[in-house]
């Protein structure tokens, strides 16, 4: 009866996770596992190195600023101000970090 009725219920962003010892429990996508995956983009956005990894591909502010190839309005000037933002948020990402990590350690 009860895997007839399992059955029926309607999928959400539900998993089974097995636990230490085999234990089976539900695992769901919550508002602090969004809130880890938006800060894990925003650390990969962060870490980018101007000179070696965006400058080849025309990514930098000075290739918007001195009328290169972008437009500061188009979607990739757009992008690189993101980019550009990003590199400014390192010093709070290392608090958020630090918080994700304690909150990690203490709570599981």
């Amino acid at each position: 009866m009860d895997a007839m009725r399992a059955s029926t219920r309607p999928r959400s962003f539900e998993r089974e996770s097995t636990a230490v010892g085999g234990v089976a429990r539900r695992v769901a996508m919550t508002l602090w596992t969004l809130t880890q995956s938006a800060l894990l983009a925003v650390n990969a956005v962060a870490v980018l190195n101007d000179r070696r990894f965006l400058a080849p591909r025309g990514l930098t502010m000075r290739d918007v600023r001195e009328g290169g190839t972008t437009s500061p309005t188009s979607a990739k000037g757009q992008m690189v101000g993101l980019i550009n933002a990003a590199s400014y948020l390192r010093v709070p990402l290392v608090v958020l970090n630090s918080i994700v990590i304690f909150v990690k350690v203490v709570f599981g």
